[in-house]
């Protein structure tokens, strides 16, 4: 995982989404999680951050 400055975290690799009883439901490959919360797709990123102007605090 990379977290983007002022954006997205990318996820390099494939990973599993479980649900609550452990069952894989979905695997999915190189993607970006949303980290500003304005995305259309949560968890998935969608570019939004970049409309919103969205800072990462610390930056």
């Amino acid at each position: 995982m990379r977290v983007k400055p002022n954006g997205s975290i990318g996820v390099t690799g494939s990973v599993d989404f479980v649900d609550k009883e452990g069952n894989v439901v979905e695997t999915k490959s190189d993607f970006s999680l949303c980290r500003c919360g304005h995305s259309a797709n949560k968890p998935f990123c969608d570019g939004a951050h970049k409309a919103a102007n969205f800072e990462a605090e610390g930056n």
